[in-house]
């Protein structure tokens, strides 16, 4: 009988015990998940705050934040070779307002607009989309102080991953006093020309002085380069073999 009482107590002791685990396991619970949703609370409230977007577009683009500038987008294999031809226009300026009728897709050079606060565009933009975007004539004037535009078409702009791509490459050059970050990223329309080489999504263009600083326009070359598709590595490439300061009014922003 004392045994049998002692086991019953034990079972009721073990059982009490239980209870107070499953109590204690469920207020541990209940503070975690009290913690993560103010740990949320705040975070959500410094993103308000900074007025950064909890978007889609915002997460996919911080898998590029610690790329260098080669290491987003395609490869530079996925472009074409360079290609020039001698450039005029340097210094032709037109009335603001008044249509050029470039002949390349897109133009590297030739008479542009000159006003201030409308041509150039400012150096402290530089990712467009083509409901804000400068007129041609606009960021020709930017070619001929030394930018590097990169302008892509319709099938890059409907590509989510792409304008990430690009939203990134653009972040690259933030630098607005640094004018070696002369860089523009703008939309090519049907209705801006002639669509690029068939296949090929994206072109780079610098007007070029002549390779060596020499802003005479008997040595000054228009300069392209088409790529099937947004490539850091080729725009590196081809800003550092045509730098800013290759350019007829290079010291101009």
């Amino acid at each position: 009988m004392a045994k049998t009482a002692k086991t019953d107590r034990q079972a009721k002791i073990d059982a009490i015990r239980n209870k107070q685990k499953g109590a204690e396991r469920r207020r541990g619970f209940v503070i975690v998940g009290v913690c993560v949703v103010i740990a949320l609370l705040i975070v959500g409230s410094a993103w308000w705050v900074s007025g950064l977007p909890l978007s889609p577009q915002w997460f996919a683009e911080r898998k590029f934040q610690k790329l260098n500038l080669d290491e987003i987008g395609a490869s530079a294999a996925d472009c074409q070779k360079v290609e020039t031809k001698p450039a005029t226009g340097s210094a032709e300026h037109i009335p603001t307002g008044t249509p050029v009728p470039y002949k390349d897709s897109p133009p590297a050079f030739g008479p542009h607009w000159n006003e201030p606060g409308v041509a150039p565009a400012s150096i402290d933009r530089h990712l467009y989309a083509e409901g804000d975007r400068p007129e041609l004539e606009s960021l020709v004037h930017n070619l001929e102080h030394g930018y590097t535009i990169l302008w892509y078409d319709d099938t890059i702009a409907g590509d989510d991953e792409a304008m990430s791509q690009l939203d990134a490459i653009a972040g690259k050059f933030t630098d607005d006093q640094n004018f070696r970050n002369k860089f523009i990223a703008a939309p090519w329309t049907s209705d801006d020309g002639d669509a690029f080489p068939d296949g090929q999504h994206v072109a780079l263009t610098h007007w070029s002085a002549g390779g060596g600083g020499d802003a005479a326009e008997d040595s000054q070359v228009g300069v392209w380069q088409y790529c099937s598709d947004v490539s850091g590595a080729a725009l590196e490439d081809f800003m550092i073999k045509y730098p800013y300061t290759d350019s007829p009014e290079p010291g101009a922003a």
